[in-house]
């Protein structure tokens, strides 16, 4: 079954096939349900096709998928325009929320230290 322009797989049970939806976890899924009185632990494949149609427009009322990740680029982006210091780390590829970085951060930078010198400098011959 296709929703906002995912698919969401068809022997999992509702609450947790909407957390495949990006912008959509658990906690939200539950809350859709239960505004539309659908069973949490109903199976995607087991809906009704009135069931379907009113889930679909439901999470279309929210932002999600394309529209929520095209927001979430646009606030980076407008960060990195402004110059900021959460713009210029996000440009860096560092953490930007005040975590440190001497010895964590590796899946945001990869293992490269890129904010201090690893190791010694051998000296230049002149």
């Amino acid at each position: 079954m296709r929703i906002a322009g995912a698919n969401i797989p068809d022997n999992k049970n509702l609450e947790i096939a909407l957390s495949y939806l990006y912008g959509v976890g658990v906690s939200s899924a539950q809350k859709i349900l239960d505004q539309i009185n659908i069973p949490r632990n109903k199976k995607v494949k087991d809906l009704t096709p009135a069931e379907v149609i009113l889930l679909r427009e439901t999470v279309e009322k929210r932002v999600v998928e394309g529209e929520l990740r095209r927001q979430v680029m646009m606030n980076i982006k407008r960060l990195r325009d402004i110059k900021c210091y959460r713009g210029s780390r996000h440009s860096k590829g560092l953490p930007a929320r005040g975590q440190r970085t001497k010895t964590n951060s590796r899946t945001r930078r990869g293992n490269v230290r890129r904010t201090a010198i690893s190791g010694r400098r051998k000296l230049e011959k002149t």
